[in-house]
């Protein structure tokens, strides 16, 4: 009988590569950390740009992946058939549920609409009481920079106040991110590996 995972942290990321190897290449560290740290990685089911490098690098290393598809995007995000369990769902909806249902923490790596529309719903997600699992936000290279401005904005004009902000973790550097997640999500902190 296979050993559950340590914990399961669900990764939004784009369906693209993005402009510079950086980008893939942290997404691979990211799989890569999850595996051998025996967690469980939860995602969008795609093979294509970031979503395809995290799935591959966790199932590298030794990581349960689940992955979560409409069927309207089975061919347009090109599904991973290498996942260890790919759920097909019928909407958005079922599919955004669903990875929120399997997984103890969220992660917003780069990407485009889809991935900030599956940020912001896990975190109004969170102030609204649906969940308490942490949510963070990596902020490659200044990537979320302007975003983050805009936010700070929010508050200052009175539509939103340090206490939503304080339930996003946002951090430059991915690996202490994750493992103040999973910290958050209330499992042992990670053993560090060394370099990675």
């Amino acid at each position: 009988m296979a050993t559950p995972p340590a914990f399961s942290i669900c990764v939004y990321c784009g369906s693209r590569p993005g402009s510079t190897p950086a980008f893939a290449q942290t997404a691979a560290l990211v799989g890569r950390w999850i595996g051998e740290h025996g967690g469980q990685l939860v995602y969008g089911g795609g093979r294509g740009g970031l979503m395809g490098v995290v799935a591959d690098a966790a199932l590298d290393a030794g990581a349960r992946v689940v992955g979560v598809i409409p069927r309207a995007l089975v061919e347009r995000e090109h599904a991973h058939r290498g996942c260890t369990e790919l759920l097909i769902v019928d909407t958005m909806h079922e599919r955004k549920r669903l990875m929120a249902e399997h997984a103890d923490a969220f992660l917003a790596l780069p990407g485009g609409i889809g991935t900030f529309e599956e940020f912001f719903e896990a975190w109004t997600w969170r102030q609204l009481g649906y969940h308490d699992k942490p949510v963070g936000l990596l902020n490659q290279d200044g990537y979320y920079d302007a975003l983050l401005d805009f936010l700070r904005h929010g508050v200052g004009a009175g539509f939103m106040d340090e206490g939503q902000m304080g339930m996003i973790a946002a951090n430059a550097q991915w690996q202490p991110l994750l493992e103040h997640l999973v910290v958050s999500a209330g499992f042992p902190a990670p053993h560090r590996l060394g370099a990675i």
